[in-house]
């Protein structure tokens, strides 16, 4: 039946919009562990670390809570778009297309394009300042914010980015590799940090440790944070699980994998960014990345070396997932033409905090960015395939001008007057002091998005749904 659906979604093509290719069962080999592995990679890396040390400011207590509450909504809301991507085979942002109408897939895609290209940055940025470190420590190089240490990181980001290159040109192949050897990696430097951060402090220090009044963060910003974090890989699921033929790998494995990927290496960064802060008596959101706490705790070249590693790991996703997004918008370009652009383009965003602002102002201005306009895309996308469609998209018509997925000249009105109610939703929620600062705008802007969405089909259905295809 799969290579019945993968012959009727290409055969239906037009000049405009190229050919959806769904994945056969018979053609898909990621597993559960697979699957597994790919999220705790997406999220056991630099960025995840990061956002727990951002957060830290919020205290332990807070931020682990909040931590966890939002990494299980979070990654539910990742499980059911994955397994869209196991029942049809096809790729998140071709997905969108049935929403949000053929031409009206390029405001989600758009979307991804720019906030994967974003993600990227951010772990070449801090994995950049690892090799300003390791340059420090093997050739006498200055440090990165320290005069002449502006040279190290230049020199970083090219190096990451060459990296990138030569793991994006493996496709696939190159997340399962990258996966395998990281993650036994990465098990061993995480244990390593544990250990020294528990030699430096004790956890009831931690447990009592505040930041100062002017740098403390509330639950609700906190919330949004990790929000706008965790909502990234949302749009990203079906890109991998069309992959499985396992229903568990793409539902079950991804949900574990996901939250014990952030789980793990956001709860180290915050207890990292915590103890340093208790063994210095100074706390510094902006020295908050992971490479400047692992210099701090005298981790030394190797953990500098394996932070590299998993930047790489992560960025193995997020460009692989642009480049997915880049590819809907444009059948001229192929699979591997966008990933090569994302990824130059990926390069040249992570000299923005070098030149224009710190890291730390970019970072949040981003996350907040994607959070105003990602919540509201991912509602009706999923409220769309869930309740309106029934599980059940025509594949064919996913290419089809004048198909049942063309809606008004290509565009579904309804999803995108929903999805800019949505971001209007989100920034007038954040100006709620109540909402804001207690359990933040995202997922409340989603849920009325989501209403929103719902309703307008309803009432519009007569004459947004097609006839059947015979």
């Amino acid at each position: 039946m799969a290579q019945e659906v993968k012959t009727a979604a290409t055969t239906h093509t037009t000049p405009e919009f190229g050919r959806v290719e769904s994945i056969p069962m018979a053609h898909r080999r990621m597993s559960n562990w697979d699957l597994f592995a790919t999220w705790i990679g997406a999220n056991a890396n630099n960025g995840t670390w990061y956002i727990g040390g951002v957060i830290a400011a919020c205290g332990f207590v807070t931020a682990s809570t909040t931590l966890v509450i939002v990494g299980l909504i979070s990654y539910a809301l990742l499980a059911v778009a994955s397994y869209m991507g196991y029942r049809t085979g096809v790729p998140a942002m071709a997905l969108t297309r049935a929403s949000f109408g053929l031409r009206g897939s390029f405001i989600p895609s758009a979307i991804n394009v720019i906030q994967f290209i974003g993600w990227a940055a951010v772990n070449t940025f801090i994995a950049a300042t690892s090799i300003s470190y390791i340059f420090g420590e093997l050739f006498g190089w200055p440090l990165y914010g320290k005069p002449g240490g502006t040279f190290g990181l230049i020199v970083g980001i090219l190096i990451m980015s060459v990296l990138h290159l030569l793991s994006i040109s493996l496709g696939e192949k190159s997340v399962r590799l990258i996966e395998r050897i990281g993650i036994i990696l990465v098990v061993v430097f995480v244990l390593w940090e544990s250990v020294v951060v528990f030699q430096t402090v004790s956890f009831h220090e931690i447990l009592a440790w505040r930041a100062p009044a002017n740098l403390r963060m509330s639950s609700g910003v906190a919330a949004d944070t990790l929000a706008a974090f965790n909502l990234a890989w949302v749009t990203a699921a079906s890109d991998f699980s069309r992959f499985t033929a396992k229903k568990s790998a793409a539902t079950t494995a991804s949900f574990l994998g996901a939250n014990f990927g952030l789980f793990w290496f956001a709860f180290i960064g915050l207890f990292a960014t915590i103890g340093t802060a208790v063994s210095l008596n100074h706390f510094d959101p902006n020295n908050s990345d992971p490479s400047t706490v692992a210099a701090k705790l005298g981790l030394g070249v190797i953990a500098l070396l394996v932070i590299v590693l998993t930047s790489t790991t992560a960025n193995a996703v997020n460009l692989m997932s642009a480049g997915s997004a880049l590819t809907n918008m444009t059948h001229r370009l192929s699979l591997n033409v966008s990933l090569w652009i994302v990824t130059i383009t990926a390069t040249l965003v992570t000299f923005i905090p070098v030149y224009l602002a710190s890291f730390l102002d970019v970072f949040e201005t981003f996350l907040d960015g994607i959070g105003m306009f990602l919540g509201p895309e991912i509602a009706i996308f999923l409220v769309d395939y869930f309740f309106l469609k029934g599980k059940q998209y025509r594949l064919p018509e996913l290419t089809k001008v004048r198909g049942a997925y063309w809606y008004s000249h290509g565009i579904n009105w309804v999803a995108v007057a929903s999805w800019v109610l949505g971001v209007v939703a989100y920034w007038g929620l954040k100006q709620v002091a109540v909402i804001a600062t207690t359990v933040g705008a995202t997922f409340i802007a989603m849920a009325i998005t989501a209403v929103i969405y719902w309703i307008g089909m309803r009432v519009t259905r007569e004459k947004t749904v097609a006839p059947a295809v015979k």
